[in-house]
């Protein structure tokens, strides 16, 4: 028996999993940028970072949340852009819908939740407490406003990107058989 070499598992580029440019094996040749691929996975996740720094960042002043949904957003449109309407289903897992509910009620929830205690309609409450090792943190009751918000600005683009994107792909695959 002569021996064999075989290739490790981990070093298979078909094998799914091992996939880093997913929409890459699904668009055909002439329809896709790999720069673009390339520089979207590198970019979207800081780009969301950017985005959550936003909505930390605004908690105790007005837009936070607004400001980093845009951001999220613009990060979303990227991955359209580079993989398409099939990348979308891949980023996040949750339909669009589902995140403008969740939005709307946390948003609307927070903004109610002080009349039940005899407060003012989008009242606000800081709290102050101390953690040892690091020192005073300041929780603002805003915040959670500013993630409803959040979540409905992202929802909202998701879903503009899900409609108008998957007929514009229609469109064009349409007319690039068209030509064939």
């Amino acid at each position: 028996m002569s021996p064999t070499t075989t290739r490790p598992s981990w070093t298979s580029w078909d094998a799914p999993a091992e996939r880093w440019l997913l929409s890459g094996f699904r668009r055909e040749g002439q329809a896709r940028s790999v720069l673009l691929e390339l520089a979207s996975r590198i970019v979207f996740p800081t780009v969301l970072v950017l985005s959550l720094y936003l909505l930390f960042a605004g908690h105790d002043r007005a837009g936070g949340g607004f400001s980093g949904g845009l951001v999220a957003g613009q990060a979303f449109l990227l991955r359209h852009l580079a993989g398409g309407r099939m990348d979308d289903s891949s980023i996040v897992s949750m339909r669009p819908p589902v995140l403008i509910g969740s939005g709307l009620t946390i948003a609307c929830a927070s903004a109610f939740l002080p009349l039940l205690f005899g407060g003012q309609l989008l009242e606000t409450t800081i709290y102050k407490f101390g953690v040892p090792l690091l020192g005073e943190i300041k929780f603002v009751s805003s915040i959670v406003l500013d993630t409803g918000v959040y979540l409905l600005i992202v929802g909202v683009v998701l879903d503009l990107l899900r409609t108008l994107g998957s007929g514009i792909e229609a469109d064009v695959e349409a007319a690039a058989r068209g030509l064939q």
